[in-house]
């Protein structure tokens, strides 16, 4: 028979490993969504780079149509291609051997690339991504689909480096940053 010291350290300690089991889900669960929506940059896309410490080495960058971003110092650095997290590296890597002994720099993205629509909306072009933004979203952006609009046959190309996918749409579709969506023509 259990005193009731013992019972109050048994459920004590149950309630630890309850605990503990719980955060473990939830971290799981976490990377699973971080790792299912990894960012690239591309150009277009606005960065901060800031190295602490050294704010005449830190500022606001554009990825130019080359995919490379111009730092002071270390002159072009490829940002075309790599999350944030790699660009991070790769500039630490590079003030690393020659400027820095220890440089701690961060990443982050200011404003994504535009998304682009086309077609049969009242005024098609490029627009600010906004995290989160649908189809839908889009077309009222621009004004609206015109008459001749075919709304069940929307075609989003996303490229991703250098690959491109064509993605039958509708108007949930999520939009992720430099997409193009094309609303086609009906013809009755």
């Amino acid at each position: 028979m259990r005193t009731k010291t013992a019972q109050w350290i048994t459920r004590k300690r149950f309630s630890k490993i309850l605990l503990i089991v719980a955060l473990a889900f939830v971290a799981s669960a976490g990377n699973t969504q971080a790792t299912s929506a990894i960012y690239r940059l591309s150009s277009g896309d606005q960065i901060k780079v800031t190295v602490y410490g050294h704010e005449d080495l830190s500022g606001e960058f554009e990825v130019d149509s080359e995919g490379a971003i111009g730092l002071p110092l270390i002159d072009e650095v490829s940002a075309a291609g790599l999350t944030v997290e790699e660009l991070e590296i790769a500039i630490t890597n590079e003030l690393k051997p020659d400027y820095l002994r220890n440089p701690n720099v961060t990443v982050e993205v200011l404003s994504y690339r535009p998304v682009f629509i086309l077609g049969e909306v009242k005024a098609p072009g490029a627009y600010a991504f906004a995290k989160g933004m649908t189809v839908v979203n889009v077309v009222a952006l621009a004004g609206g689909y015109t008459y001749r609009a075919r709304t069940k046959a929307i075609v989003i190309t996303r490229r991703d480096g250098e690959a491109k996918d064509e993605i039958e749409a509708n108007a949930d579709t999520v939009i992720l940053p430099g997409d193009v969506i094309e609303v086609p023509e009906r013809y009755f």
